[in-house]
């Protein structure tokens, strides 16, 4: 029998995902707390095979206590499941030594087969995560940020750059003004930037406008 401990202040979710867990023959949800310190407390305490963590917690938050977690039992998996998507905490939570990462909004079969996964210690990437990681690996080398970019991304971040606005720019582009707010947000996001005006200076700076 895997025996699990959830983390998350939200009873009602705890409950939820007690049932859907303890209706499996093989994994049962034998302790839940409501927050960081608590589940600390008891991980000290007692054995147990897997832990769910959230990442919104009253006080540290779950990052945090698990990388608490990590320095005195580093055999212990840990699920994070989270509210965010991967793009929000998935990659700090793996670097921080999590066994996995998914979002709340998962189907329950794959929280299931995650846990299945994780237990014994392997790590268990989804597609979404894996994309993410191999980002971060090639944004850590010597390319330049804008080659991570696809010919679309690159095109609009150049479209920004030049000061167009969202709608000039989706109706140039025959696209909707979401579509264009989701190409920005994503560009942003590979770049590690925060704003218009950052990607424009790195534009001017490698000559991406001439």
């Amino acid at each position: 029998m895997i025996k699990i401990i959830i983390a998350d202040d939200h009873p009602i979710f705890r409950a939820g995902i007690t049932q859907t867990i303890n209706f499996q023959v093989d994994m049962k949800i034998t302790d839940e707390c409501g927050n960081g310190e608590e589940l600390l407390s008891k991980v000290t305490e007692k054995d147990y095979d897997i832990v769910i963590l959230d990442i919104d917690l009253p006080g540290r938050n779950g990052i945090e206590i698990l990388k608490e977690i990590k320095k005195f039992k580093p055999l212990l998996p840990v699920l994070i499941l989270s509210a965010y998507q991967e793009q929000r905490y998935g990659i700090r939570a793996i670097q921080a030594g999590a066994n996995a990462y998914l979002s709340k909004e998962e189907d329950k079969k794959i929280l299931i087969d995650t846990l299945r996964r994780i237990k014994g210690g392997k790590k268990s990437i989804t597609p979404k995560m894996a994309e993410l990681l191999a980002d971060e690996i090639d944004l850590t080398s010597d390319k330049p940020l804008h080659e991570k970019l696809s010919d679309r991304e690159l095109e609009i971040m150049k479209h920004i750059s030049l000061g167009k606005s969202v709608s000039e720019i989706a109706k140039l582009l025959s696209i909707s003004v979401n579509t264009v707010n989701t190409y920005r947000a994503r560009i942003l996001d590979k770049m590690r930037m925060k704003s218009n005006t950052q990607l424009a200076l790195y534009a001017l700076e490698n000559k991406l406008l001439d």
